[in-house]
Formats: structure tokens, sequence, C-alpha cells
């Protein structure tokens, strides 16, 4: 039991949750603008669109199919391969709302290498068009998401590399505009032209 308002379990920690409460306010779908229907896949409850047949994932709901294998392969059981239609074309870039906040929603490829353009809302989820969601799903269960953390370091070094290449073409320029080379050249030419004088002398 928990009292009214409460925001976690008392005694084991865990969010609450009541989706009763959740499908009382209609949400519609950012490209058709009809009301979505609630659907629960594995132990997630999501929102589709009966007609393109997208998904609206909340922020926690997608963090826990990405962590939890098990959330993984309920939605992957639940794909079917899209039709292929012959000589489809591309449609148009088309920034969509957010169904919670009705912001227009930042286009992004997801974790930067997958190949999979998703419409995000930082604050409320994620949509997915048709297929989208399964696609990474793919992509993280063959090791996507560790290739492109090592792509991020990878990048992340060069980018501090070049820094310090950068850093060290400017004080070597500033060296030798105020003249303060490295101390063993200077005593070399000191030396050089101290002979050059004694010579002079002697002849």
């Amino acid at each position: 039991m928990m009292f009214l308002g409460s925001k976690h379990c008392p005694r084991c920690g865990a969010a609450a949750a009541s989706p009763e409460s959740a499908d009382i306010a209609a949400r519609l779908c950012p490209r058709c603008r009809i009301e979505m229907k609630s659907v629960v896949i594995g132990a997630t409850t999501l929102r589709e669109c009966s007609r393109c047949e997208g998904l609206w994932v909340d922020v926690r709901s997608f963090e826990k199919i990405c962590a939890d294998r098990e959330q993984q392969s309920a939605v992957l059981g639940t794909a079917e391969p899209a039709p292929t239609i012959p000589g489809r074309e591309i449609s148009k870039v088309k920034y969509v709302p957010c169904p919670e906040c009705s912001k227009l929603m930042n286009r992004m490829n997801f974790a930067r290498c997958s190949g999979v353009i998703v419409d995000l809302c930082k604050n409320h989820g994620t949509w997915f068009d048709r297929d989208e969601l399964s696609g990474i799903i793919g992509f993280i269960r063959e090791g996507g998401m560790n290739a492109s953390r090592a792509k991020e370091k990878l990048a992340i070094a060069e980018g501090r590399e070049r820094l310090r290449q950068e850093q060290l073409a400017v004080d070597m320029r500033r060296s030798s505009i105020l003249g303060t080379g490295d101390p063993d050249d200077t005593r070399v030419t000191g030396i050089a032209s101290a002979r050059g004088l004694l010579k002079f002398l002697l002849d």
C-alpha cells in the first residue's frame, strides 16, 4: 500500500505507476492527428496509432526497453515486416509535434550511428514510425551501443590531440616572435658567434 500522491514505494523504492489515470488524457498521433490507443507490450504500456501503426514511448518506458532484454523480445515478437511498395518515393522530411506538449520534436539519428531517424521530445518521449523501434532494438542487440560509445571515445581522443597540436603550434609561433626559443639553441648560437669574433681578432 502507498499513500495517495506518493511517487515511490516506501518498501522497495519502485516508481509509482498509474496507467488508469494516464489513459484518461487523450494523446493524438503526431502524424495522423487521431487519438492513439494504449497497448501493453511485455510489461510496458505504450501508445499506438491504429492508422499509421506508429508508437509513442515515454522517456521511462524507452529506458526500460533499452535495458531489459525481455522487453526487447516482447517488442520484436509483435513486430511485423513492413510491406515493400515498388517505386515508392521517399516522403519529404516533416517535423511532428510532441503528443504531450505539442512542441515540434527534434529529428535525430539514434546513437548517432544506427541509421534509424526518430522524433524526440527530450522531456516527454520518442515517436517511432512503423518498424523504427524494432530496428533500434536490433541495433542494440547487435552491439550497436558499444560501437557507438567506442566511436564517441575515439572522437573525443582525436579532438584532444588536435587541440594539443594547435596549442603547440601557437606556442611555437609565440616563441619565435618573442625570441624566446629553446635555450640550447640560443647557447649554441652564442658560442658560434663568439668563435667567429675570436677568429676575426686573431687574424
